[in-house]
């Protein structure tokens, strides 16, 4: 039992890790830049399920607020979250909840784990969008165009490769749940 508590910590400390390492890579195209995160909350939860994938997604949120640069553009800091992206760093944790339970809920179903990270991207385009329009006063559309648009393809994309890489992750760290 001490061992497999020890296995699962280590997995949900690499995985914070894998964050914070992927994270700060970005491609600045606006507002919000393209950035790793998304793929690396679903390798997370894809991974270690929704407990612990949410515990490394809190985790890596919490060492960027206390000023490591680990999240997009190597910045940090409590500001990060005053930033026209910091609604996005906030939507990270209901993504990681609501991705990873379709994750637990249905282990074997590719198709309902991809649908439960749509939904779950879904819920980080109103956080993000709101935030957005919060902190610019950008109108809805402008906002939409700026921080949904040109990320949903992409973003669905990720999702589809956190739960294929993911699933062999899972078994080459023999994780137990």
């Amino acid at each position: 039992m001490a061992h497999e508590s020890l296995r699962n910590m280590t997995a949900t400390a690499l995985m914070t890790a894998l964050l914070c390492v992927l994270g700060p890579v970005m491609v600045p195209i606006g507002p919000v830049p393209i950035s790793l995160q998304v793929l690396c909350v679903f390798l997370c939860v894809a991974v270690l399920g929704m407990r612990r994938g949410t515990v490394a997604v809190v985790l890596y949120l919490l060492i960027g607020f206390a000023g490591l640069p680990v999240f997009a553009g190597f910045s940090g800091g409590p500001g990060a979250i005053f930033r026209p992206a910091g609604g996005f760093l906030v939507g990270f944790v209901p993504l990681a909840l609501l991705s990873g339970w379709t994750v637990d809920r249905y282990p074997h179903s590719a198709l309902a784990q991809f649908a439960g990270m749509f939904a779950g991207l879904v819920v980080l385009y109103v956080f993000g969008t709101t935030w957005l329009i919060w902190i610019t006063k950008l109108p809805l559309e402008k906002a939409l165009r700026a921080a949904v648009y040109p990320f949903v393809a992409l973003d669905s994309a990720k999702a589809a490769v956190a739960i294929l890489f993911g699933r062999v992750l899972k078994k080459r760290l023999a994780l137990l749940r």
